[in-house]
């Protein structure tokens, strides 16, 4: 006997730009799911390559939405929900991919009260071949009512843009994406606020995966300056769109929610260490951030032993040398450009915490 579960319709949004050599694998993954009543929205945001060849290849299986002029994230996102039908929708970015069971695993935990699903991803390279678990499996999910998280620290664990699935309903509270702001990371904006609109729910299993490679726009590792300034404003932005939205439903965010929150204080620390002279908080030292970035690391939900020691990374990079500081926070920040010793030593460690 079916359930209503099995004829509820999903609808799963690819955004595209420039990612032609990896976008086949994405539109298959999604036409490949075993759950029958899926839509699948393929948005092409003006790419300059191949992509437009790949997207009529498939003709009517699935739709087509070729925007004429690059908006970024967040405008494409914009265009695919505005053609969506489903009642749960999925962002998968195109460079990443589903396992064929995603829509129907999640839908056997789906409830009424659910605003937002997510689920782990395998990290893989750029020739799938499996290298970790995103987020790994030591870093517990929040979830079911994430709001005193959000009005303490404005964030709460969650995951990328292909690891998750949505409610209509929220979406349609929460929807459009503000264009500007969110022009990169438009999932920040819907994990931050879709919350405030029904529970979240987890999925400790890997559903797909999730692409590393030299195009990613969160792998810069050369320009870890950059990153970390970036990363810093669009916590600015997501604050700000909390604190508006959180007003509507009658809850307060803390404005000095992202002091609380160590995550967003590396970042900080890192944009005032490695290009202090284009750090967007002028008022910032680096003996303050690492401060409070030790208080807000033994509040997190992980190990104590996980809690001491990114405490003590951040007393370091407020203690140490200039140099010797930027040298700790690549260490963390880019995995790349860590010496062997410390890579061994860091494997060493997950694995006595796991």
């Amino acid at each position: 006997m079916h359930s209503i579960r099995d004829r509820l319709p999903v609808s799963i949004i690819i955004a595209n730009y420039n990612y032609a050599r990896f976008l086949n694998r994405a539109i298959d993954s999604a036409l490949s799911q075993n759950h029958a009543n899926v839509e699948v929205i393929v948005v092409d945001d003006a790419s300059t390559d191949g992509s437009a060849d790949v997207i009529s290849s498939y003709g009517a299986r699935i739709k087509a939405c070729l925007r004429k002029a690059n908006g970024g994230h967040a405008a494409a996102f914009n265009t695919g929900f505005a053609e969506s039908r489903g009642e749960i929708v999925f962002f998968l970015d195109a460079d990443d991919y589903l396992y064929p069971t995603a829509v129907s695993e999640l839908l056997a935990r789906w409830d009424d009260d659910t605003a937002q699903m997510q689920f782990r991803l395998h990290l893989v390279d750029e020739g799938q071949r499996v290298k970790d678990i995103f987020p790994p499996l030591e870093v517990p999910f929040d979830s079911g009512d994430v709001t005193p998280q959000l009005a303490r620290r404005a964030r709460y664990q969650t995951t990328v843009t292909s690891g998750l699935a949505f409610a209509r309903k929220a979406l349609d509270v929460i929807m459009p994406v503000p264009e500007v702001e969110f022009r990169q990371g438009a999932d920040g904006y819907l994990v931050t606020l879709a919350p405030l609109y029904g529970k979240v729910t987890s999925l400790d299993a890997c559903l797909g995966a999730y692409r590393i490679h030299g195009g990613n726009h969160s792998v810069f590792a050369e320009k870890l300056g950059q990153r970390a300034r970036w990363r810093v404003e669009h916590d600015f932005h997501r604050l700000q769109a909390l604190t508006e939205q959180a007003s509507q439903v009658g809850l307060s965010i803390s404005p000095k929610a992202n002091l609380r929150d160590p995550v967003h204080l590396e970042e900080r620390i890192a944009s005032l260490c490695v290009d202090s002279g284009r750090h967007p908080v002028a008022a910032d030292s680096r003996l303050g951030l690492a401060a409070a970035g030790a208080v807000a690391s033994m509040r997190m939900n992980v190990s104590l032993r996980r809690r001491a020691m990114l405490a003590a990374w951040f007393v370091s990079v407020g203690l140490l040398p200039p140099r010797m500081a930027q040298a700790v926070l690549s260490w963390k920040l880019v995995s790349s450009s860590r010496p062997a010793f410390l890579m061994r030593l860091s494997r060493t460690i997950r694995h006595a915490m796991g």
